[in-house]
C-alpha cells in the first residue's frame, strides 16, 4: 500500500484513505487464513519431535506475526499523524516480517 501513496493523492485527498479501507477489507480475512493454516501445519507436527532450533525459529515467527498484527490493527485506529506513521512503521518493519527470517 505504501508503493501506491503517491499516485493515490494525486487523486484527491481522501483517495488514500479510501484504497487503505479497501485492502483492509482484503487484507484482514487473508492474515486471519494464514493464521488458521499456520495452525492447521502446526497440529500437523509433534513438537517434541522438532529440534530445539525449530521451536525456536517457530516461536520468533508467532511472534513476528502477532507483532504484525498488533501493529496494523493499532495503525488502523490511529487519529493522528504520529500514531499513523509510527503504528504503520511496525507491520512493515523488516524485523518483524515473518517472510524476513528466511523460514
Amino acid at each position: 500500500m505504501m508503493g501506491l501513496q503517491p499516485t493515490a493523492r494525486t487523486l484527491g485527498p481522501e483517495a488514500p484513505k479510501s484504497l487503505a479501507r479497501a485492502f483492509s477489507r482484503l487484507a484482514w480475512p487473508a492474515f486471519a487464513l494464514l493464521i488458521i493454516t499456520g495452525f492447521w501445519n502446526l497440529a500437523a507436527v509433534n513438537l517434541s519431535d522438532q529440534s530445539n532450533t525449530w521451536q525456536a525459529v517457530f516461536g520468533v515467527k508467532m511472534v513476528m506475526v502477532i507483532l504484525t498484527g498488533v501493529g496494523t490493527f493499532l495503525h488502523q485506529r490511529a487519529t493522528t499523524k504520529a500514531g499513523l506513521a509510527i503504528w504503520g512503521s511496525v507491520p512493515g518493519w523488516p524485523p518483524s516480517s515473518p517472510s524476513s527470517s528466511g523460514y
